[in-house]
């Protein structure tokens, strides 16, 4: 018994190429996206200075940053506050911190004792200080 033979061929041809207009949209898109987010972790540190330099590693924590510039002016976060009232203002910013800490920012030519002024007052406070530099 012979059966007829039939002609199946599918309504759907498959064919090799390949449509790149999808994946250039998504490397449009993650080209984008990494522009915002650079240009905008460049701008968290609102007040210029320029930082010692050394290596190490960074550490992204929910601190808050204490600057002095090389006219002993000082800083917590952008908002500038009298040397005198540091301790009250860290005290206040850090409270119910389970892990208080601050990143201290000195620009390069600052004296040691106003770094030293900074790192007692964080120490009589059980603070954690982190001296920020820049990377080589």
């Amino acid at each position: 018994m012979n059966l007829p033979s039939m002609n199946l061929k599918g309504r759907n041809k498959i064919t090799p190429e390949f449509n790149m207009s999808s994946m250039t949209d998504v490397v449009f898109l993650l080209l984008i996206f990494f522009m915002i987010a650079s240009t905008l972790a460049k701008n968290l540190d609102t007040i210029d200075i320029k930082l010692p330099q050394a290596k190490g590693k960074t550490e992204n924590r929910n601190t808050v940053s204490l600057t002095i510039n090389n006219r002993f002016q000082f800083y917590l976060d952008s908002k500038q506050i009298s040397k005198s009232r540091i301790e009250q203002e860290l005290i206040s910013k850090l409270k119910g911190s389970s892990a208080p800490a601050i990143v201290l920012r000195a620009e390069e030519k600052v004296p040691i004792d106003q770094v030293v002024y900074v790192m007692n007052i964080a120490n009589q406070n059980s603070i954690k200080v982190i001296l920020a530099v820049d990377a080589p």
